[in-house]
């Protein structure tokens, strides 16, 4: 895996009420894998320029040039604005680490795409924490953030989905489907520092035949004996059964492996995965 020194917790935070929890998993994180973190905000080259077009389209033709020059100085103004307030933002998320006990923090300040960034800083990071929706789509319920899925779909690492409000997790529910990306989630689960002394659920949906129940059995071996591994197995489609599983349990953090085969093979992003990410309250870690 490289240089563990060069090793970091990236966490990526917008304008959207999720940013606050995205420093708060970002710092659970860090703390737990003893790694310094890198607070991430891109300011989106598109925000100016559609800034520009909604002012010149709401005010039509015909217009003069001097006012057409104003619309122009202030639509720069806007994108200064943007960069001010990603400043404000990043301080903000500073503090915010190095109040919860996190001293190695750097910021990174960008223009241009957030996806684009993101997987260009991802080489060092251990894994990347995002909000679930991004600024603008705060408050749309069935809006899982373009950007997540876009992220998923090309990152190695892993993902953390922060949920709107932060919780320290205390227990992991993790939904398993004997698919290569869940094995590679199973196997992190089992010896990673992340989920030391946290009590697992493990959930096999649409399952109820004797070759399931040996999987899940030896699923659960793959734990050493003190771990507290409880397995839940349930005919019902997935979409179903997890986010009940996950509700039922207090200050629970979903792991999924990203992309899945079997009945979880429609699961993934653009699918299950996304119904996941868009219906659970609880922060979702994937692994691909």
């Amino acid at each position: 895996m490289g240089d563990t020194a060069m090793e970091n917790v990236l966490a990526a935070i917008d304008a959207s009420a999720y940013a606050t929890s995205v420093c708060g998993y970002a710092g659970w994180a860090a703390k737990r894998l003893s790694l310094p973190v890198e607070l991430l905000h891109v300011v989106q080259r598109q925000d100016a320029i559609t800034a520009r077009k909604d002012l010149s389209g709401a005010i039509g033709l015909g217009v003069k040039s001097d006012l057409m020059e104003e619309l122009v100085r202030l639509s720069e103004e806007g994108s200064r604005t943007e960069i001010e307030k990603g400043r404000v933002m990043l301080k903000a998320g500073e503090q915010l680490l190095r109040e919860s006990g996190i001293t190695d923090i750097s910021t990174l300040h960008r223009h241009g795409g957030v996806v684009e960034t993101i997987l260009e800083r991802e080489d060092h990071a251990r894994v990347v924490v995002m909000g679930k929706r991004g600024v603008g789509h705060e408050y749309a319920s069935d809006h899982i953030g373009s950007m997540i899925e876009r992220v998923v779909r090309s990152s190695e690492k892993p993902v953390l989905v922060a949920s709107r409000e932060y919780a320290e997790p205390e227990h992991v529910v993790f939904a398993y489907d004997a698919s290569p990306a869940a094995e590679r989630a199973l196997e992190r689960l089992a010896n990673s520092p992340l989920f030391v002394g946290l009590p697992v659920t493990i959930v096999m949906a649409e399952a109820d035949g004797e070759a399931q129940r040996e999987m899940l059995t030896r699923a659960e071996a793959g734990f050493a004996s003190d771990h507290p591994v409880t397995v839940v197995m349930e005919r019902d489609k997935a979409e179903k059964v997890i986010p009940g599983v996950v509700a039922a349990t207090e200050h629970s953090l979903l792991l999924m492996g990203a992309y899945g085969h079997s009945p979880i093979r429609r699961m993934i992003v653009g699918s299950t995965t996304t119904e996941m990410v868009r219906t659970v309250k609880a922060p979702v870690l994937m692994v691909r």
